[in-house]
């Protein structure tokens, strides 16, 4: 089984402030020693349930934070900027699952560290089907495009609540909890790995599954249900409150309806203007565009496009 990893560096548990995402700098190389145990964790776990292949794109800044001699699984290592899939780049149909590792929350949601949506010298806020999104959601039109399951998404308390109304299926592993844009709760990086490693590997599993043994699983006695789909500290039981079903064990593809619809908030109309250079990209008001299609996958590399082209309007 195929894995493909795209990983982010913001949600990774105890990285707070951008020194730990941006070199040089002794906080740049302690948060690089975080993201490569959160990455090898997730390895680790698929490896463990069965996968014979791992691809590990690094999404973060100029993507090239991690020393591949590193990595876990003999796992490729997709690195380095321009990429035309960006923070997918390596994903196609060969592969059977993805994680999303490292994962933050968007720039117009609620309080998450480092919260961002691609680029925030420019975007301000996205919609994908009229929902608000962040870059988990965004990414996601690759995986329905590859016909591969996100199996996993790691990251704070908001990137889980933002990733749920498309990729409910996947194993959400919460590693920190967010109360500022730089401040969070966060668990000890054991702890976090190994959260990561048992949804990693139930992931695996999961993706395993043949539809056919979906009514036996979910037939199964409670006791033998798979552990709960969100890794996080266990709440007090209600002795009251009937025994939840246990879920099916397949994974779905992510549930984004389609013709799917962006929406995409800017900083100043001349970004505007700007991004409606890009095919399949419309100027819809002062500082919106919208990009809409039957395809997710050039939904995307219009999306990609636009984020590439704009920064000629802030200076870049």
């Amino acid at each position: 089984m195929k894995i493909f990893i795209s990983f982010d560096m913001e949600g990774v548990a105890g990285i707070v402030d951008w020194s730990q995402c941006l070199g040089p700098g002794q906080a740049y190389e302690e948060g690089r020693r975080l993201l490569l145990g959160e990455v090898n964790a997730a390895i680790d776990g698929a490896l463990e349930a069965g996968a014979t292949e791992i691809v590990c794109n690094d999404s973060h800044g100029t993507m090239n934070n991690l020393d591949p001699s590193e990595l876990h699984g003999r796992a490729t290592y997709v690195s380095g900027r321009h990429k035309p899939l960006y923070m997918m780049q390596g994903l196609d149909a060969t592969a059977d699952l993805v994680f999303m590792v490292g994962y933050h929350g968007s720039i117009s949601g609620e309080s998450s560290v480092l919260s961002h949506t691609y680029n925030p010298s420019v975007i301000s806020h996205v919609e994908l089907n009229g929902v608000r999104v962040g870059e988990s959601g965004i990414n996601a039109l690759v995986a329905l495009a590859c016909q591969a399951p996100v199996g996993l998404i790691t990251g704070d308390q908001r990137t889980i609540e933002e990733a749920d109304p498309f990729m409910a299926d996947a194993e959400l592993v919460v590693v920190k909890e967010s109360f500022t844009r730089f401040g969070a709760a966060n668990l000890h990086p054991e702890v976090a790995r190994e959260l990561i490693a048992d949804g990693a590997r139930r992931a695996v599993e999961r993706a395993a599954v043949e539809e056919s043994q979906v009514w036996e699983i979910a037939a199964a006695p409670a006791a033998a249900a798979a552990a709960p789909r969100v890794a996080a500290p266990p709440l007090a039981e209600d002795p009251d409150e009937d025994a939840e079903e246990p879920e099916p064990s397949v994974l779905a593809l992510p549930a984004i309806a389609l013709p799917a619809t962006l929406e995409m908030h800017v900083q100043t109309a001349d970004m505007a203007e700007v991004a409606s250079w890009v095919r399949g990209v419309e100027r819809t008001g002062v500082r919106t565009v919208s990009i809409r299609g039957e395809d997710p996958l050039e939904v995307f590399r219009a999306f990609v496009g636009m984020t590439y082209i704009t920064r000629v309007s802030e200076g870049r």
